[in-house]
């Protein structure tokens, strides 16, 4: 009977990662066949599908999203246990510039960053926050995180998750105006908006889109979030983004029975060689930054 290696733990994390056994296999520099097998040996001791395969496509399941997400930390922990018993010399160095917005910066990023700095006293970490998608190289980037759909094809990407978006308004402004019960009720009410001089923006549903508008828009997300507390309108963010408002009750969620699109979340870097200090960053990240949930 084979018994399950870190490599195999390492193929399916790399499946689950990439989407496919090709991607894992190139990501690994293995053989498909030999990331296929690694994939059947976990499976077959687990007595679980991990993973569902199609023609293109390797899905994880639900069990699969789980086993994937602690092995995570498991491989994190190796690695740095390697990287640990390395001698001085073979320490990394110089500094890593890391671009994020500002929310997500401070409260998800921080904690990852910390433990690296602590371990690895040559790195030198710049953390850049702004809501904007700079432009990597004009910015002085060494790799930065993305939030929504990617727009720059001359950029290398690995898939974090997708994080909810929802609607949502202060208790006063609901009293005062009512609360929408479909998508469409939205063209009855004030609705906060990114910059935007036309005084509208289109919002998506699973149902369709609205064509909505406001008298209040800005580039921050934090004056959004702060003019919807304020009663000026209706949000709409990131679920993470404004948790806490609604834990406190000074916002609340409409709308949680119709499904937004979820925004998709993005580790970015340039094409090219890169050095090992900002790929030992990638790679903690990946390993470390969990969106699930959020």
């Amino acid at each position: 009977m084979k018994i399950t290696s870190i490599q195999d733990y390492a193929a399916f994390v790399a499946v689950v990662d990439e989407g496919s056994l090709t991607a894992a296999a190139r990501r690994l520099g293995r053989s498909v066949q030999a990331v296929s097998i690694s994939l059947k040996s976990l499976e077959d001791e687990l007595g679980l599908t991990l993973v569902t395969r199609s023609t293109r496509r390797c899905d994880p399941t639900p069990a699969g999203l789980t086993f994937a997400s602690r092995l995570r930390t498991v491989l994190a922990d190796i690695s740095d246990a390697h990287a640990e018993v390395q001698d001085d010399a073979a320490q990394l160095s110089g500094p890593v510039r890391i671009g994020a917005s500002t929310l997500f910066g401070p409260d998800f990023l921080m904690p990852v960053l910390a433990g690296f700095i602590e371990r690895q006293p040559g790195i030198a970490i710049e953390l850049a926050l702004s809501d904007r998608h700079v432009d990597l190289a004009k910015e002085g980037l060494d790799l930065a995180i993305r939030i929504g759909h990617l727009k720059q094809p001359d950029l290398k990407a690995r898939k974090l998750g997708v994080l909810r978006r929802v609607v949502a308004g202060a208790p006063g402004y609901l009293a005062r105006r009512g609360r929408p019960g479909k998508p469409g009720d939205l063209l009855q009410h004030d609705c906060i908006l990114r910059r935007n001089a036309q005084q509208q923006e289109n919002w998506t549903f699973s149902s369709g889109s609205v064509m909505v508008r406001g008298r209040f828009s800005s580039d921050s997300a934090l004056a959004r979030h702060r003019a919807a507390t304020l009663g000026l309108g209706l949000c709409m963010a990131p679920l993470w983004q404004i948790g806490s408002l609604v834990d406190s009750g000074q916002l609340e969620v409409v709308l949680d029975d119709v499904a937004m699109p979820g925004l998709p979340i993005h580790i970015v870097w340039p094409q090219g060689r890169i050095p090992r200090r900002v790929r030992a960053v990638i790679d903690l990240l990946v390993a470390r930054l969990s969106v699930a949930g959020l």
